[in-house]
C-alpha cells in the first residue's frame, strides 16, 4: 500500500508540474504576443498622426485660400468698373 501512494504522490507531483509549466508557457506567450500588437498600435499611431498633421495643415491652406477668395472678388469688380469706366471716357 505504501508503494501505490508514493506513485500516487508522484503522480500528482508531476501533474502539477505540468500545469505549472502551462501556465509559464500561457504567460510567455501572451507577453510575447502582447508586445508584438504593442508594437503595431504605436507604428498605426504614429501614421494616424502624421496624416492628421498633413490634413490640417491642407485644411490651413484651404481656409487662408477661401478668406482671400472675397478680396480678389472686390478686387476684379473694382478693375472692372475702372476698365468699363476709361473704356466710356475713350468712346466719347
Amino acid at each position: 500500500m505504501d508503494g501505490n501512494i508514493v506513485i500516487a504522490i508522484i503522480g500528482g507531483l508531476a501533474s502539477i508540474t505540468a500545469s505549472i509549466i502551462t501556465v509559464i508557457s500561457v504567460i510567455v506567450t501572451s507577453n510575447k504576443n502582447n508586445a508584438a500588437v504593442d508594437a503595431k498600435l504605436d507604428k498605426q499611431q504614429a501614421v494616424i498622426e502624421t496624416k492628421l498633421n498633413n490634413l490640417t495643415e491642407e485644411v490651413s491652406k484651404h481656409n487662408s485660400f477661401a478668406s482671400r477668395i472675397p478680396v480678389i472678388e472686390v478686387q476684379v469688380t473694382n478693375l472692372t468698373q475702372r476698365i468699363d469706366k476709361l473704356e466710356r471716357e475713350v468712346g466719347t
